[in-house]
C-alpha cells in the first residue's frame, strides 16, 4: 500500500463508493473502510465493493469506527495525509426510531476520527454534513452563510455536531477541515432508502409510493458524479483559515481557523412529482400514489446556494434531472437483471 493512500470512511456506501472509483480512476490509492452493517440489504454494499476490489490502487478494510482501539491503531498504522470521512448513520427517518445508532456512529465514530487526524499530521480531512442542518430555515436558497441553529431531527443534529467538532480541532490543533453539505444525492448505485430507489422499485412492483405533503416536496437532487467531482476537486484545496473572519459579525462558513463548510448541490430544485413522472417514462409504467401530510423532521424545500464552491473549484453540476433518473433507471434495470 503507498503512503499517499486516501483514506474513504464508508467505502461500501453510496457516495464513497463513487468518490473512490473517481480517486482510482485518477491514479490515487486508496484506503477503503466500512462496517457493513445491516442498515439496507449489504449485499448492495458487498457488490459496490466488488467492483473497487478488482482496482489496482484499492484496500478494503471493515473496521467500526466507533471502535475506539481499532480507530487509534489503524491511523498509527497509515498516517493518512488525506480522510474522506463519509461513514455515517444516514437517514431523518431512521432516527426517530432507532437514536443511539446515530450517537455511536456519527458522534463517536467521528471524534474517534479527529483524534486520528490530530495524532498522525492529517493535513486535510473532509467529512460529510448534510443539506438537513438547515433544518427549520425557510430563506431559500440555503446558503453557508445562514445560521444553522435549529435542526428538526437528530440526524441533523448528530451532523450539525460533526461541523462544531471539525471547528473545535481545526481551531486548537490546525487540522485543515472541510464540511460537506450534500444535498439529495442520487444516481447508479443509490441507498434503497432513499426516494429514488424508493419510487423505482414500487414502480416496477406495482405497489403503492407514498408521497408526503400531497407531493408537492421540492428537493435540490443532486447526482452523484458531480458530487464525487466536487469533492476530489475539494481534495487538495485544504482551507486556510479566513484572515477577514471576526468574532464581531461571524460568518458561519468561515474562521480564523483552517475550517470551511460548502454546499454541495445542484442549485435546481426539482417538485417530488416530476421526477416520479421522469421514473414513469423510463419504467414504461404509472405509479400508484398515496397523497400524505408532512412527515415529523422533514422539511418541503432544499435548494442550495454553490456559489462558494464554484468559485472556490470553478465547478458548477452539469447533470440534470432528466439524464440524472436516465442513468440511475438503467443501472436500475442492470443491477435487477428487469
Amino acid at each position: 500500500m503507498s503512503d499517499n493512500a486516501v483514506l474513504v470512511t464508508g467505502a461500501a456506501g453510496f457516495i464513497g463508493f463513487h468518490v473512490s472509483q473517481q480517486l482510482l480512476s485518477a491514479g490515487r490509492n486508496v484506503v477503503g473502510l466500512d462496517v457493513v452493517n445491516d442498515y439496507y440489504d449489504p449485499r448492495l454494499k458487498e457488490a459496490r465493493l466488488d467492483v473497487l476490489k478488482r482496482q489496482s490502487g484499492f484496500t478494503f478494510l471493515k473496521l467500526d469506527l466507533a471502535n475506539r482501539a481499532a480507530t487509534k491503531s489503524l491511523f498509527e498504522q497509515h498516517h493518512f495525509s488525506t480522510v474522506i470521512h463519509l461513514a455515517a448513520q444516514a437517514g431523518v427517518r431512521y432516527s426517530l426510531q432507532n437514536p443511539h445508532a446515530y450517537v455511536d456512529a456519527n458522534i463517536e465514530g467521528f471524534i474517534n476520527v479527529l483524534e486520528g487526524c490530530r495524532h498522525n499530521d492529517c493535513k486535510h480531512l473532509l467529512f460529510a454534513s448534510s443539506s438537513s442542518v438547515y433544518g427549520a430555515n425557510t430563506k431559500l436558497p440555503f446558503s453557508v452563510q445562514d445560521n444553522v441553529d435549529h435542526p428538526i431531527s437528530l440526524y441533523a443534529a448528530s451532523k450539525k455536531a460533526n461541523e462544531l467538532m471539525a471547528h473545535a480541532y481545526s481551531h486548537l490543533y490546525r487540522i485543515p477541515s472541510t464540511g460537506l453539505r450534500f444535498f439529495t444525492v442520487y444516481g447508479p448505485w443509490g441507498r434503497p432508502d432513499m426516494a429514488m430507489f424508493i419510487f423505482a422499485k414500487a414502480i416496477v412492483e406495482g405497489t403503492r409510493i407514498k408521497l408526503f405533503n400531497h407531493g408537492n416536496m421540492r428537493r435540490d437532487f443532486t447526482f452523484v458524479d458531480d458530487v464525487s467531482e466536487a469533492i476530489v476537486r475539494l481534495l487538495d484545496r485544504p482551507p486556510q483559515g479566513n484572515p477577514k473572519w471576526s468574532g464581531d459579525e461571524p460568518d458561519p462558513a468561515t474562521s480564523t481557523a483552517p475550517w470551511k463548510i460548502y454546499n454541495i448541490g445542484n442549485n435546481n430544485p426539482e417538485e417530488i412529482k416530476y421526477v416520479v413522472s421522469l421514473l414513469e417514462k423510463e419504467f414504461g409504467r404509472t405509479a400508484t400514489k398515496e397523497m400524505l401530510p408532512m412527515q415529523p423532521g422533514d422539511v418541503p424545500a432544499t435548494y442550495a446556494d454553490i456559489e462558494d464552491l464554484a468559485r472556490e473549484t470553478g465547478f458548477r453540476p452539469t447533470t440534470t434531472i432528466e439524464e440524472g433518473v436516465a442513468r440511475f433507471a438503467k443501472w436500475y434495470r442492470d443491477y435487477h437483471n428487469l
